[in-house]
């Protein structure tokens, strides 16, 4: 098979591999599409270090069941799957006990522990993957995957905002956006200094209002979402939600958080990070996509243009999300 490879030159290559065989409970897949994820940048740019290389990157996987391993029953041949991040826990620690599987310290991720989806085909935990609305077709569905799910788990850690600011507006913003406002929420979205595209492409989904991150919302905010992997965005976030309210840290990684006067966190503003996923997240969210029609806009690449779709994300040239078409199913584009 095909596949984008990450070595210890930090960059990617196109090699053939051998397909994967699948394990007892896993299921291989046919790689449809895979979205190309902020995380897999922070990995492509070594600011997170995989356990190992070469390895294949991607965790926003579309893709139907070739075959499954001799104790695998969930999904039969030919069933369309999501496969996520969150690739497999131990289930018996603390933190998978109380539901908080996300947090295991056993915890395996897709693209990161186990070859991902920029390839041809993967092999996946068949009860770590979702069922994928139908109404979704695969190069629109690969973005639900993280950028969808991470931000569904930060908006849930929000609380129950009426008013809420989304710093970044890329792949995860433009999801939850649609979501909030389909929840009757308000939603203020920040974006890079001058990106008036940005802002057009914010209010064209709902936003209430669109500026800079560095300008302030024209009324107070109930809470915070940052996607942008800029610690600097966290006090002015601060300074943009009312007493009690809440800013949410949706990525994996960050740059340095600055010093902050503690009056524009006194009033019992809190900041808090969301990390991984759990099943339920997923769950849960598929349910409400299900009721709650999500566009997502993307942009696709070969899968041999890998490459050049993390460039273009690093650069903040995107709206909406990449996707990686990998194969092609007629039914579905």
């Amino acid at each position: 098979m095909r596949a984008m490879v990450l070595d210890s030159a930090a960059r990617l290559t196109e090699r053939n591999l051998p397909i994967p065989e699948p394990g007892p409970r896993q299921v291989l897949v046919r790689v449809i599409a895979c979205g190309v994820c902020r995380t897999d940048l922070h990995i492509r740019d070594a600011e997170l270090h995989p356990p190992r290389l070469p390895l294949v990157l991607g965790h926003e996987v579309v893709g139907t069941v070739e075959a499954g391993g001799s104790e695998a029953s969930r999904f039969a041949a030919g069933a369309r799957v999501g496969i996520p991040w969150l690739g497999s826990t131990c289930g018996v620690c603390e933190f998978c006990r109380r539901g908080a599987e996300n947090l295991c310290d056993q915890a395996r991720f897709t693209g990161f522990h186990i070859d991902g989806g920029y390839a041809e085909f993967v092999v996946a935990d068949e009860r770590y993957c979702h069922t994928i609305p139908a109404r979704y077709g695969d190069v629109q569905a690969a973005p639900l995957l993280c950028a969808g799910l991470i931000g569904f788990r930060a908006l849930r850690a929000a609380g129950d905002p009426k008013r809420i600011g989304l710093y970044g507006f890329g792949a995860s913003a433009h999801i939850i956006a649609q979501i909030a406002k389909g929840q009757g929420r308000e939603v203020f979205a920040f974006t890079r200094s001058g990106d008036t595209e940005g802002q057009k492409f914010a209010l064209s989904l709902g936003a209430t209002w669109a500026g800079g991150s560095d300008q302030s919302p024209p009324e107070p905010l109930d809470a915070a979402m940052i996607f942008a992997p800029v610690g600097s965005l966290v006090p002015a976030a601060l300074k943009a939600v009312r007493k009690g309210g809440s800013v949410v840290c949706a990525g994996i990684h960050m740059s340095d958080i600055p010093a902050f006067p503690y009056d524009i966190l006194w009033g019992e503003r809190s900041v808090r990070s969301v990390a991984n996923l759990t099943r339920k997240d997923g769950d849960d969210f598929f349910g409400i996509v299900e009721k709650i029609p999500v566009h997502t806009t993307t942009e696709t690449f070969p899968l041999g243009e890998a490459e050049t779709a993390l460039g273009r994300l690093r650069g903040g040239q995107l709206k909406g999300a990449a996707v990686l078409s990998v194969a092609s199913t007629p039914s579905r584009q």
